[in-house]
Protein backbone atom coordinates (compact mmCIF):
# COMPACT_ATOMS: atom_id res chain seq x y z
CA UNK A 1 0.00 0.00 0.00
CA UNK A 2 1.48 3.19 -0.98
CA UNK A 3 2.14 6.40 1.64
CA UNK A 4 0.91 9.90 -0.02
CA UNK A 5 1.36 11.80 3.06
CA UNK A 6 5.53 12.06 2.97
CA UNK A 7 4.74 15.00 6.44
CA UNK A 8 2.88 12.61 8.73
CA UNK A 9 4.76 10.06 10.38
CA UNK A 10 4.24 6.22 9.47
CA UNK A 11 5.42 2.50 10.28
CA UNK A 12 5.52 -0.59 8.20
CA UNK A 13 3.38 -3.44 9.88
CA UNK A 14 2.10 -7.07 8.79
CA UNK A 15 -1.14 -7.07 9.66
CA UNK A 16 -5.13 -9.47 9.27
CA UNK A 17 -7.96 -8.31 8.24
CA UNK A 18 -9.36 -12.39 8.18
CA UNK A 19 -8.19 -15.08 9.66
CA UNK A 20 -6.73 -17.65 7.28
CA UNK A 21 -3.59 -18.28 5.81
CA UNK A 22 -0.93 -16.47 6.69
CA UNK A 23 0.27 -16.38 3.09
CA UNK A 24 -2.87 -15.62 2.28
CA UNK A 25 -4.06 -13.21 4.49
CA UNK A 26 -0.98 -11.25 6.18
CA UNK A 27 -0.45 -7.98 4.36
CA UNK A 28 2.84 -5.74 4.82
CA UNK A 29 0.75 -2.27 4.72
CA UNK A 30 2.30 1.40 5.60
CA UNK A 31 0.19 3.12 8.14
CA UNK A 32 -0.08 6.43 9.92
CA UNK A 33 2.41 6.64 13.40
CA UNK A 34 0.24 7.30 16.42
CA UNK A 35 1.11 9.59 18.70
CA UNK A 36 2.42 8.10 21.66
CA UNK A 37 0.84 6.88 25.12
CA UNK A 38 2.56 9.14 28.00
CA UNK A 39 3.04 6.29 29.53
CA UNK A 40 5.02 4.11 26.82
CA UNK A 41 8.37 3.47 25.06
CA UNK A 42 8.44 4.21 21.50
CA UNK A 43 10.71 1.08 20.49
CA UNK A 44 12.20 1.65 16.41
CA UNK A 45 11.90 -2.72 16.12
CA UNK A 46 14.91 -4.40 14.26
CA UNK A 47 14.42 -7.94 14.59
CA UNK A 48 11.51 -10.16 14.88
CA UNK A 49 11.44 -14.56 15.00
CA UNK A 50 9.15 -16.14 12.49
CA UNK A 51 7.17 -18.74 15.55
CA UNK A 52 4.40 -21.51 14.98
CA UNK A 53 3.11 -19.59 18.02
CA UNK A 54 3.19 -15.89 15.97
CA UNK A 55 1.20 -17.79 12.78
CA UNK A 56 -1.52 -19.76 14.71
CA UNK A 57 -3.46 -16.95 15.66
CA UNK A 58 -3.82 -15.64 12.23
CA UNK A 59 -5.25 -18.76 11.58
CA UNK A 60 -8.09 -17.99 13.54
CA UNK A 61 -7.39 -20.56 16.01
CA UNK A 62 -8.15 -18.41 19.15
CA UNK A 63 -10.23 -15.92 17.21
CA UNK A 64 -12.56 -15.69 20.05
CA UNK A 65 -10.55 -13.28 22.17
CA UNK A 66 -8.52 -11.78 18.72
CA UNK A 67 -9.77 -8.31 17.58
CA UNK A 68 -9.32 -7.63 13.61
CA UNK A 69 -7.94 -6.05 12.06
CA UNK A 70 -4.67 -7.68 13.84
CA UNK A 71 -1.28 -6.94 13.87
CA UNK A 72 1.33 -9.96 13.84
CA UNK A 73 4.39 -11.10 16.44
CA UNK A 74 4.40 -11.38 19.79
CA UNK A 75 8.41 -10.87 20.22
CA UNK A 76 11.46 -9.10 18.77
CA UNK A 77 14.10 -6.39 19.87
CA UNK A 78 14.56 -2.66 19.26
CA UNK A 79 15.74 0.58 20.18
CA UNK A 80 13.90 3.11 22.31
CA UNK A 81 13.71 6.29 20.39
CA UNK A 82 11.02 7.86 22.73
CA UNK A 83 10.35 7.84 26.24
CA UNK A 84 8.37 9.14 29.18
CA UNK A 85 9.45 12.24 31.50
CA UNK A 86 12.03 11.11 33.72
CA UNK A 87 12.96 7.70 31.27
CA UNK A 88 14.94 9.57 28.90
CA UNK A 89 18.06 7.74 29.78
CA UNK A 90 16.38 5.13 28.15
CA UNK A 91 16.27 6.22 24.49
CA UNK A 92 19.25 4.90 22.65
CA UNK A 93 18.82 1.39 24.79
CA UNK A 94 17.82 -1.48 23.22
CA UNK A 95 14.68 -3.35 25.13
CA UNK A 96 12.29 -6.16 24.61
CA UNK A 97 8.69 -4.44 23.58
CA UNK A 98 6.85 -7.00 25.42
CA UNK A 99 2.37 -7.19 25.15
CA UNK A 100 1.76 -4.12 23.67
CA UNK A 101 1.27 -4.46 20.43
CA UNK A 102 2.02 -6.87 17.69
CA UNK A 103 5.61 -6.74 17.17
CA UNK A 104 5.74 -7.35 13.02
CA UNK A 105 5.75 -3.40 12.78
CA UNK A 106 8.99 -1.00 12.33
CA UNK A 107 7.67 1.03 15.61
CA UNK A 108 5.84 -0.42 18.64
CA UNK A 109 4.78 1.44 21.39
CA UNK A 110 5.45 -0.86 24.68
CA UNK A 111 4.29 0.35 27.91
CA UNK A 112 6.88 1.19 30.22
CA UNK A 113 6.45 -2.08 32.80
CA UNK A 114 6.55 -4.10 29.83
CA UNK A 115 9.58 -3.29 28.12
CA UNK A 116 12.92 -5.46 29.51
CA UNK A 117 16.40 -4.08 28.30
CA UNK A 118 18.59 -6.35 27.28
CA UNK A 119 22.13 -6.41 27.82
CA UNK A 120 24.89 -5.22 25.82
CA UNK A 121 26.32 -8.50 25.69
CA UNK A 122 23.18 -10.48 23.98
CA UNK A 123 23.00 -10.20 20.82
CA UNK A 124 19.97 -9.07 18.71
CA UNK A 125 19.47 -11.98 17.00
CA UNK A 126 19.80 -13.82 20.61
CA UNK A 127 17.40 -11.56 22.45
CA UNK A 128 14.51 -11.30 19.25
CA UNK A 129 14.06 -14.99 20.57
CA UNK A 130 14.30 -14.27 23.97
CA UNK A 131 10.73 -14.17 25.14
CA UNK A 132 7.71 -16.80 24.13
CA UNK A 133 10.49 -19.88 24.34
CA UNK A 134 13.12 -19.64 26.72
CA UNK A 135 10.46 -17.76 28.86
CA UNK A 136 8.11 -20.90 28.76
CA UNK A 137 10.79 -23.20 29.00
CA UNK A 138 12.57 -21.52 32.42
CA UNK A 139 8.96 -21.24 33.90
CA UNK A 140 8.01 -24.74 33.11
CA UNK A 141 10.78 -25.65 34.64
CA UNK A 142 10.35 -24.07 38.14
CA UNK A 143 6.67 -25.61 37.85
CA UNK A 144 7.83 -29.07 37.68
CA UNK A 145 11.13 -29.63 38.84
CA UNK A 146 13.44 -31.98 36.78
CA UNK A 147 16.40 -32.72 39.06
CA UNK A 148 16.92 -36.75 39.73
CA UNK A 149 13.81 -37.26 36.85
CA UNK A 150 13.61 -38.78 33.33
CA UNK A 151 12.74 -36.31 31.62
CA UNK A 152 10.86 -36.86 27.65
CA UNK A 153 10.60 -33.86 25.41
CA UNK A 154 8.25 -34.28 22.28
CA UNK A 155 8.62 -32.27 18.95
CA UNK A 156 12.47 -32.35 20.61
CA UNK A 157 13.55 -30.08 17.77
CA UNK A 158 11.43 -27.10 18.55
CA UNK A 159 12.93 -23.90 20.12
CA UNK A 160 11.38 -24.69 23.13
CA UNK A 161 11.86 -28.04 23.61
CA UNK A 162 15.85 -27.30 23.08
CA UNK A 163 15.75 -25.03 25.95
CA UNK A 164 13.90 -27.47 27.78
CA UNK A 165 16.24 -29.95 27.20
CA UNK A 166 19.67 -28.32 27.67
CA UNK A 167 18.44 -26.51 31.17
CA UNK A 168 16.80 -29.85 32.40
CA UNK A 169 20.30 -31.15 31.94
CA UNK A 170 22.10 -27.86 33.78
CA UNK A 171 19.29 -28.33 36.72
CA UNK A 172 20.47 -32.45 37.50
CA UNK A 173 17.65 -33.75 35.43
CA UNK A 174 19.05 -38.36 34.97
CA UNK A 175 18.38 -38.50 31.93
CA UNK A 176 16.66 -36.55 28.58
CA UNK A 177 15.05 -38.33 25.80
CA UNK A 178 13.71 -36.26 22.93
CA UNK A 179 10.92 -37.36 20.37
CA UNK A 180 12.23 -35.98 16.81
CA UNK A 181 10.70 -36.17 13.81
CA UNK A 182 13.01 -35.02 10.82
CA UNK A 183 16.53 -36.89 10.94
CA UNK A 184 18.48 -33.95 10.46
CA UNK A 185 17.38 -33.36 14.26
CA UNK A 186 19.44 -36.35 15.51
CA UNK A 187 23.05 -34.70 15.89
CA UNK A 188 22.02 -31.79 17.18
CA UNK A 189 20.03 -33.02 20.14
CA UNK A 190 22.96 -35.66 20.59
CA UNK A 191 25.32 -32.62 20.78
CA UNK A 192 23.54 -31.14 23.32
CA UNK A 193 23.48 -34.47 25.48
CA UNK A 194 19.60 -35.27 24.95
CA UNK A 195 18.65 -38.48 24.01
CA UNK A 196 17.42 -38.44 20.28
CA UNK A 197 14.31 -41.34 19.41
CA UNK A 198 12.72 -40.69 16.27
CA UNK A 199 8.81 -40.23 16.05
CA UNK A 200 8.34 -43.24 14.17
CA UNK A 201 10.58 -45.97 16.04
CA UNK A 202 7.19 -46.78 17.87
CA UNK A 203 9.21 -49.04 20.17
CA UNK A 204 11.63 -46.49 21.54
CA UNK A 205 8.95 -44.37 22.29
CA UNK A 206 7.10 -46.64 23.98
CA UNK A 207 9.62 -47.88 26.19
CA UNK A 208 11.17 -43.93 26.95
CA UNK A 209 6.95 -43.34 27.70
CA UNK A 210 6.89 -45.91 30.23
CA UNK A 211 10.45 -45.07 31.58
CA UNK A 212 10.24 -40.96 32.21
CA UNK A 213 8.82 -39.00 35.38
CA UNK A 214 7.86 -35.61 33.71
CA UNK A 215 7.43 -35.20 29.77
CA UNK A 216 7.18 -32.15 28.27
CA UNK A 217 4.78 -32.21 24.89
CA UNK A 218 5.10 -29.82 22.60
CA UNK A 219 2.93 -31.55 19.72
CA UNK A 220 -0.70 -32.83 20.71
CA UNK A 221 -2.69 -35.23 19.21
CA UNK A 222 -1.65 -38.94 18.11
CA UNK A 223 1.54 -39.39 19.44
CA UNK A 224 1.40 -37.40 22.65
CA UNK A 225 -2.10 -39.92 23.51
CA UNK A 226 0.08 -42.75 23.05
CA UNK A 227 2.82 -41.36 25.34
CA UNK A 228 0.02 -40.59 28.43
CA UNK A 229 -1.30 -43.86 27.85
CA UNK A 230 2.17 -45.52 28.64
CA UNK A 231 3.11 -43.32 31.44
CA UNK A 232 3.47 -44.76 34.94
CA UNK A 233 1.39 -43.74 38.16
CA UNK A 234 2.87 -40.34 39.52
CA UNK A 235 4.36 -39.06 37.19
CA UNK A 236 3.80 -36.02 34.90
CA UNK A 237 2.70 -35.04 31.35
CA UNK A 238 2.50 -31.38 30.78
CA UNK A 239 0.94 -30.12 27.44
CA UNK A 240 2.26 -26.69 26.15
CA UNK A 241 2.03 -26.77 22.28
CA UNK A 242 -0.04 -28.03 19.50
CA UNK A 243 2.50 -28.69 16.63
CA UNK A 244 0.04 -31.59 15.25
CA UNK A 245 -3.05 -28.81 15.50
CA UNK A 246 -5.04 -31.63 17.17
CA UNK A 247 -5.48 -31.79 21.10
CA UNK A 248 -4.58 -34.22 22.92
CA UNK A 249 -7.37 -36.98 23.53
CA UNK A 250 -7.56 -38.09 27.43
CA UNK A 251 -9.43 -41.20 27.83
CA UNK A 252 -10.08 -44.07 30.37
CA UNK A 253 -7.17 -45.12 32.34
CA UNK A 254 -4.40 -42.54 32.38
CA UNK A 255 -2.70 -43.05 34.89
CA UNK A 256 -0.19 -39.61 34.71
CA UNK A 257 -1.09 -36.45 35.95
CA UNK A 258 -1.94 -34.40 33.10
CA UNK A 259 -1.14 -30.29 33.45
CA UNK A 260 -2.19 -27.63 30.56
CA UNK A 261 0.69 -24.79 30.58
CA UNK A 262 -0.32 -21.69 29.08
CA UNK A 263 2.56 -18.70 29.66
CA UNK A 264 -0.32 -15.86 29.66
CA UNK A 265 -1.65 -17.49 32.94
CA UNK A 266 1.21 -16.46 34.21
CA UNK A 267 1.63 -13.10 33.03
CA UNK A 268 0.28 -11.64 36.12
CA UNK A 269 2.72 -12.98 38.15
CA UNK A 270 5.46 -11.66 36.05
CA UNK A 271 4.33 -7.90 35.54
CA UNK A 272 6.63 -4.97 36.68
CA UNK A 273 9.34 -6.54 38.51
CA UNK A 274 8.42 -9.79 38.16
CA UNK A 275 9.55 -9.48 34.61
CA UNK A 276 12.60 -8.15 35.15
CA UNK A 277 13.42 -10.69 37.50
CA UNK A 278 12.80 -13.51 35.45
CA UNK A 279 15.08 -12.20 32.63
CA UNK A 280 18.12 -11.78 35.24
CA UNK A 281 17.59 -15.32 35.09
CA UNK A 282 17.11 -15.71 31.41
CA UNK A 283 20.25 -13.68 29.92
CA UNK A 284 22.89 -16.02 31.56
CA UNK A 285 21.47 -19.16 30.49
CA UNK A 286 21.04 -17.36 26.86
CA UNK A 287 24.86 -16.71 27.33
CA UNK A 288 25.69 -20.25 28.47
CA UNK A 289 23.87 -22.30 25.94
CA UNK A 290 22.52 -19.87 22.63
CA UNK A 291 19.87 -20.88 20.73
CA UNK A 292 20.17 -22.80 16.96
CA UNK A 293 21.80 -20.03 14.29
CA UNK A 294 18.89 -18.65 12.88
CA UNK A 295 18.34 -17.54 8.62
CA UNK A 296 17.96 -14.16 8.86
CA UNK A 297 15.32 -12.53 5.79
CA UNK A 298 15.37 -8.69 5.03
CA UNK A 299 11.21 -8.38 5.86
CA UNK A 300 10.54 -7.39 2.38
CA UNK A 301 11.25 -11.38 1.89
CA UNK A 302 8.82 -12.66 4.31
CA UNK A 303 6.72 -14.72 2.42
CA UNK A 304 9.93 -16.92 1.85
CA UNK A 305 10.41 -16.64 5.79
CA UNK A 306 6.88 -18.26 6.05
CA UNK A 307 7.75 -20.91 4.05
CA UNK A 308 10.44 -21.64 6.04
CA UNK A 309 9.27 -22.08 9.05
CA UNK A 310 7.12 -25.17 7.38
CA UNK A 311 10.33 -27.05 6.30
CA UNK A 312 11.18 -30.04 8.58
CA UNK A 313 14.37 -29.45 10.40
CA UNK A 314 15.14 -26.13 8.56
CA UNK A 315 16.49 -23.34 10.05
CA UNK A 316 14.74 -21.06 12.26
CA UNK A 317 13.49 -17.85 10.73
CA UNK A 318 13.98 -14.17 11.19
CA UNK A 319 13.08 -10.85 9.68
CA UNK A 320 14.95 -8.07 9.76
CA UNK A 321 12.92 -4.96 9.83
CA UNK A 322 15.72 -2.57 9.65
CA UNK A 323 15.42 -3.25 6.03
CA UNK A 324 12.09 -1.15 5.70
CA UNK A 325 14.34 1.54 7.28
Amino acid sequence: MPWTNAEQPKRVSFIYRTFGSPQSSLEMVVRALPPRAHDSFRVRVSHVPVNPSDLIPITGAYAHRISLPGVAGYEGVGQVIEAPDGLSHMVGRRVLPLRGEGTWQTHVDCPVHHAVEVPDSVPDLVAARAYINPLAAATMLQLWPVRDKVVLLSGAGSSCAEHLGRWAIRQGAKRVLGIYRSACRKDRLHQMGIEPISTYDLSAVSNASALADIVFDALGGDVARSVLELMRGETDFVAYGLLTGKPVMIGAGIRARYHRFHMRDHFSVLAGKGMQTAFSHIWPLLAETPPSTPRVFPAQEWRQALAGIEKPGGQKPILDLSSLS
